[in-house]
């Protein structure tokens, strides 16, 4: 890398944000060619595909919600009339329509990983890269990275599991001990406050380190578990710094999402809706970016902070595996991030 590597170990919150938008804001054509191409199109799944499964699917729905109900009573006795089948052919198209774009979102979201990712370190290493390679690139790329999201994927799953089971017995043992009252007592309250904190704690720090282990999956030649224990010993010394740029990344997306619903979920007006979705759907398209190049440079900083030397032939030769036409970098500038 030809940048000065010690600017690395000292930047700050701000910095981070600061050094993120000075990448993307430099290097205009390439980054908006790769949020054109596919971080906007993942953005435009994830905003519409609840309105267009409910335009597809909503007249099959087994109670209208046009339909007006006198009483209770009225409702039960329709819903008993026509239960619904869970094999129709309607209510299997729903579950393949809602199958086609959740790998198409993924998918999506693994290419512009990729894609983000690997432009970042050519700019750091001071390599010229165009649109045209990073593509040549990412399908190389893409195989480690998606052994690595299907390890997340099952460790997620164990972890919600045991997670439910967890809770699951200290509700039946609260109950069993103490019976049902009216209202939760003062000390059930406390208990489950303290283990939501920590619930939403390990929540916190496994998403940091399953983000940190996509990037050190592009970067370095560890995939799937292996590639977790390296994102986990890389946040040692820096989990508060990579907590608080995450908390701050995921608000912002609260955010967009909230004012998504507000306009176009609640919204009455149909081209109102298409013009507020293309408008949300661009700011996180914007964000999605800023956060990917944020996520590549927190990978450099904590790399920086346990003193681990990345150099230009060490970068430009982990380029090359990917890219033979990548020109080879002078192997005698190393810059050791001490």
């Amino acid at each position: 890398m030809d940048r000065d590597q010690e600017k690395f170990r000292f930047l700050s919150f701000l910095g981070i944000f600061k050094e993120a938008f000075n990448i993307t804001t430099s290097h205009k054509k390439i980054f908006t060619q790769i949020t054109l191409s596919l971080i906007l199109p993942l953005s435009f799944i994830y905003v519409s595909q609840n309105e267009i499964s409910g335009f597809v699917f909503g007249q099959n729905e087994i109670i209208s919600p046009s339909t007006n109900f006198t009483d209770d009573t009225q409702m039960e006795s329709q819903t008993y009339a026509n239960p619904p089948n869970i094999f129709s052919s309607e209510t299997t198209s729903f579950w393949l329509f809602k199958l086609a774009f959740f790998i198409s979102s993924i998918l999506l979201s693994l290419v512009s990983t990729s894609a983000v990712v690997f432009t970042v370190a050519c700019i750091y290493s001071a390599k010229e890269t165009t649109y045209k390679k990073v593509m040549k690139v990412v399908p190389k790329v893409l195989k480690g990275l998606l052994i690595t999201f299907f390890w997340i994927f099952i460790i997620s799953f164990a972890v919600i599991m045991g997670v439910s089971l967890i809770i699951f017995l200290v509700v039946f043992l609260v109950v069993i001990t103490s019976g049902v009252p009216s209202t939760p007592g003062v000390p059930v309250m406390i208990l489950l406050l303290v283990f939501g904190g920590i619930i939403l704690l390990g929540i916190l720090y496994m998403s940091l380190v399953w983000q940190l282990a996509n990037i050190v999956s592009v970067l370095e030649d560890v995939h799937g578990i292996q590639a977790m224990k390296k994102s986990k010993n890389l946040i040692k010394g820096n989990s508060g710094l990579c907590a608080a740029v995450l908390v701050v990344l995921n608000l912002c997306f609260l955010g967009i999402d909230l004012g998504f619903k507000a306009s176009v979920v609640g919204g009455d007006s149909v081209w109102g809706k298409i013009l507020h979705a293309c408008l949300w759907a661009m700011l996180m398209s914007i964000l999605s970016l800023l956060g990917l190049v944020i996520q590549t440079i927190i990978y450099f900083v904590c790399k920086s902070y346990h003193g681990e030397t990345i150099g230009k032939s060490s970068l430009a030769h982990r380029l090359e595996v990917f890219h033979k036409d990548y020109d080879q970098l002078d192997s005698q500038e190393e810059v050791s991030m001490v």
